[in-house]
């Protein structure tokens, strides 16, 4: 474990190593993605992976040595973006982690529009529509709007959400306040969904 944590920090990656599931259902929730190992020696690791899946949609690669057509079903069906059996190259693993993380992200049309489904935020005009239809947006609505878009399928913690769109001045309240009203002039409230305890993430846009 210490050699692939090596490796990905070589990488340019920031690595956290959970050492069991209670750990990893702890401490998931800031991360970009999950390399979840489900021989795991605490918990399931098909019932970790359903966990962090039910939370939140951040991606997740299970790396296991449960190699037949099953097994991987079994993953897949439990949540996680791919399935890696070991043994593995390190190669094929970064190509793996790139791939999931393209899928992840959202897409850009030029460097100041960003798509994610029917919502289009143009950053530099500062416009929002969904389904062509222009989205009338305070300048904090649209800050919390592009910083959970920005994001795709990651729970942002509500913290991080105070301080990088209010800094010093905000309050819990705040912060509830905007996602209502967000939620109301998008039209749907599952466009931004709580995740209790932790933050908000963008909904599923399929769904909306």
């Amino acid at each position: 474990m210490e050699a692939l944590a090596r490796g990905l920090r070589r990488h340019g990656h920031d690595v956290r190593h959970a050492a069991t599931g209670e750990e990893a259902l702890a401490s998931y929730q800031d991360t970009d993605l999950v390399l979840l190992d489900l021989e795991l020696t605490d918990l399931d690791g098909l019932g970790v992976c359903r966990g962090i899946r039910a939370a939140c949609g951040v991606p997740i690669i299970a790396v296991t040595a449960l190699g037949s057509e099953l097994d991987r079903v079994l993953g897949l069906q439990a949540g996680a973006d791919d399935y890696v059996v070991k043994p593995y190259g390190f190669r094929e693993l970064m190509a793996r982690i790139e791939a999931v993380m393209r899928r992840a992200r959202p897409l850009r049309v030029n460097d100041d529009v960003l798509l994610r489904g029917p919502l289009r935020i143009d950053a530099r005009s500062r416009e929002v529509s969904v389904h062509g239809r222009r989205v009338d947006v305070t300048r904090k609505e649209f800050d919390l709007l592009c910083l959970l878009a920005s994001a795709p399928d990651t729970v942002i913690p509500r913290r991080q959400i105070m301080c990088e769109v209010w800094g010093d001045t905000w309050s819990r309240r705040t912060v509830d306040t905007h996602v209502s009203s967000l939620r109301n002039k998008l039209g749907n409230s599952d466009w931004i969904i709580t995740v209790r305890g932790v933050g908000f993430r963008l909904g599923d846009l399929a769904q909306v």
